[in-house]
């Protein structure tokens, strides 16, 4: 019986100790809905979110796959907070009896297949990312019907500040992918490309360039006989995205001028893309992600050895810059893939580049700092 008294005990205090841990210099995210004081972020990355609740029996706020308990007070306004999280942008919801539901609090985002909840953690480093007073470029959002897939599409395109006043200047294109359950507004949204863009730019760090952000998702129209419609993202850059971009802005329409990019799921499009039309691409960027995403396997990777991959030499000469990036904190299967991938191209002789996102894992930090370094080298 005493031991119980003195582990009950010894549970009240750490509780206190707990509770008392907390750092309350808890403020509003930078990314809230205007006048929303809710969620905050202290300055050791936890999460405080709050929500007005009464009739809910429990709450809870889920993020990074964790879920944390909220308590509600007499007024039926439930409060709780996080663990510290990984700096940078991160999905989150709320529970609400079993619901999951978007937090009433932020903006919201395309990412995990819905428009949901989005946190920002300050980073140390998120001056690359920053609002600044520099010239900015413009994001336009392009519609297009596609013969391939018989749908009307969207891609968003960065212009740089001096695009309208240089109006003879041609630039190269970046075009630059998102990844599995997110869409074509990631890049600029969660991502801040054309912040990043603006500042290397005025920083004279990367060459005034155009990005592309197109949706990778693309299917042939559904047959009259059922079954999975057939992916054809690859189709429809070559066939019309690019052209489309050639034809609708001032391009340096040849190799050299043309750089393509993506993360996750796009890292794995854009190198199949780029791999199968060298003629087309001289600058490839992989972040979190290769040819053989997501498995870990040996195999897949020497597969490509038959394939763009077999003359390393022939490779270097084509491809001004191969790049590759991923996170230290990454799961698997990514550091596998990307290992075994580095692995075949070292075994080739195929020359690349290869950084780490110190401290994130697979999330917009990491992809943000990867077109950072990669942004800095391309059309040199």
């Amino acid at each position: 019986m005493k031991n119980i008294v003195i582990l009950i005990a010894a549970l009240f205090i750490s509780g206190i100790c707990a509770a008392q841990d907390v750092v309350e210099d808890f403020q509003p995210s930078s990314v809230n809905q205007p006048g929303k004081q809710f969620p905050q972020v202290n300055s050791e990355g936890r999460v405080r979110a709050q929500i007005s609740a009464p009739e809910a029996n429990n709450v809870r706020l889920d993020i990074g796959g964790v879920n944390y308990e909220m308590k509600k007070d007499e007024n039926g306004v439930w409060t709780g907070e996080s663990e510290p999280q990984d700096v940078g942008f991160h999905y989150y919801q709320l529970n609400i009896d079993g619901a999951s539901v978007p937090d009433p609090g932020t903006n919201y985002f395309y990412g995990a297949g819905r428009w949901g909840s989005g946190i920002e953690i300050p980073a140390k480093d998120m001056d690359t990312y920053a609002l600044k007073n520099v010239p900015h470029g413009l994001v336009s959002e392009q519609p297009y019907f596609s013969e391939i897939t018989q749908s009307f599409r969207r891609c968003f395109v960065y212009t740089p500040a001096e695009y309208n006043a240089n109006p003879k200047k041609q630039y190269p294109v970046l075009y630059l992918q998102h990844g599995s359950f997110e869409d074509e507004t990631g890049w600029a949204s969660q991502g801040h490309a054309n912040r990043i863009l603006d500042n290397l730019i005025a920083a004279q760090k990367a060459v005034p360039m155009i990005i592309v952000m197109d949706n990778g998702y693309a299917y042939k129209p559904q047959s009259s006989g059922g079954g999975r419609p057939a992916m054809v993202f690859e189709e429809v850059m070559m066939n019309e995205i690019i052209p489309m971009i050639d034809k609708r802005f001032r391009t340096i329409a040849d190799r050299e001028h043309r750089a393509i990019a993506g993360l996750s799921m796009g890292a794995n499009q854009t190198m199949r893309i780029c791999m199968n039309n060298l003629d087309k691409f001289a600058y490839y960027g992989g972040f979190s992600g290769t040819s053989n995403y997501p498995s870990s396997d040996e195999i897949n990777a020497e597969t490509f050895l038959n394939g763009a991959f077999k003359n390393g030499k022939s490779v270097n000469k084509q491809m001004k810059v191969f790049w590759l990036g991923l996170g230290t904190k990454e799961p698997e299967p990514f550091p596998g893939s990307v290992g075994a991938f580095r692995n075949m191209l070292e075994k080739q002789g195929i020359d690349y580049v290869y950084y780490e996102s110190p401290r994130t894992a697979h999330e917009w930090q990491t992809w943000r700092r990867s077109l950072h370094q990669y942004a800095q080298l391309l059309f040199k």
